[in-house]
């Protein structure tokens, strides 16, 4: 029931930030804006939040299976993005967002509820540990879909972008000798609090733009099928091979069976790809993920 309405928030915050495009409310200009307030302020701290601070070193190194497992599954979506969306259904721009939204799904917000009422505490320790390889690619190989620029360039914006130095910054205050102020790591919680909504909003207002019609077609249903149902059983199957402990097994597929993030649409809008695309995919997986979410969870 937790999963259900998970699900029904995200989509009725796209539906809110549908409606306010449509009334012109959120115009183009103020979409961009606070596309930029989220990427440059607000998901840092979202992504710096994360690492908690009583993730300690002995949980973390308790957590080294999930880890590696974590940096396996992205692995394997690179193996995927080399051929999945290579044929004539995709644009060179849908490409890019395809091949982002394969790396980068929504396991933070949708994921760590639903792995919580699954598995707990010690699924929710899992799922924060799995969202570190998730986090990281997000922001270099995922980030790197969307730039044509030179590798140099690239490296560059990756190296000074705030949201890779939030994940940097993350990682080092786990061990860290010191605690942040009470105010500060409140106003970094709150902060980040916003991401969801902030995000569904864009995604919203984007898809304002196009026929809601239109957004359930061949491309975005081959995205879902693979995205929600073929990827989660793969992974099943190797971590059922290789003898993963089923409760990190178990948060590992629930996790890959999460719909596209929501930062693909604004990202994909930032930097010039098919937003609108961007848009239908996360309209479309989440959608769809309302019935393959309990189908997954069924197998395990």
């Amino acid at each position: 029931m937790h999963m259900l309405s998970t699900q029904i928030e995200i989509l009725l915050i796209i539906v809110c930030g549908y409606i306010l495009g449509k009334r012109g409310v959120m115009s183009p200009k103020a979409r961009a804006e606070i596309t930029n307030i989220v990427i440059y302020v607000v998901l840092p701290c979202n992504i710096f939040a994360s690492f908690g601070k009583d993730t300690t070193a002995a949980m973390m190194k308790s957590g080294a299976v999930i880890l590696a497992v974590g940096f396996g599954m992205q692995v394997l979506y690179g193996i995927f993005n080399l051929f999945l969306w290579r044929n004539r259904l995709f644009s060179k721009e849908q490409v890019s967002v395809a091949k982002y939204a394969t790396y980068c799904n929504n396991s933070g917000f949708m994921g760590l509820p639903v792995i919580e009422s699954f598995y707990g505490e010690v699924g929710m320790f899992y799922g924060a540990i799995n969202l570190i390889p998730i986090r990281i690619v997000m922001w270099t190989a995922g980030l790197s879909q969307f730039t044509a620029t030179s590798w140099r360039s690239k490296v560059r914006v990756l190296a000074t972008h705030p949201c890779i130095w939030a994940v940097i910054l993350g990682i080092g205050y786990i061990f860290a000798p010191f605690e942040l102020p009470a105010f500060a790591n409140n106003a970094i919680h709150t902060t980040g609090a916003c991401t969801t909504f902030l995000s569904m909003l864009v995604v919203g207002s984007i898809l304002s733009e196009c026929e809601v019609k239109t957004a359930f077609d061949v491309r975005t249903l081959y995205y879902s099928l693979f995205r929600l149902i073929i990827i989660p059983l793969v992974i099943f199957g190797l971590l059922c091979l290789i003898g993963v402990d089923p409760t990190a097994r178990g948060v590992a597929v629930l996790s890959a069976a999460m719909p596209a993030a929501t930062t693909t649409a604004m990202l994909a809008d930032k930097y010039g790809a098919d937003a609108k695309f961007a848009a239908r995919l996360i309209f479309v997986s989440t959608a769809f993920s309302l019935a393959t979410l309990p189908l997954v969870s069924l197998i395990l």
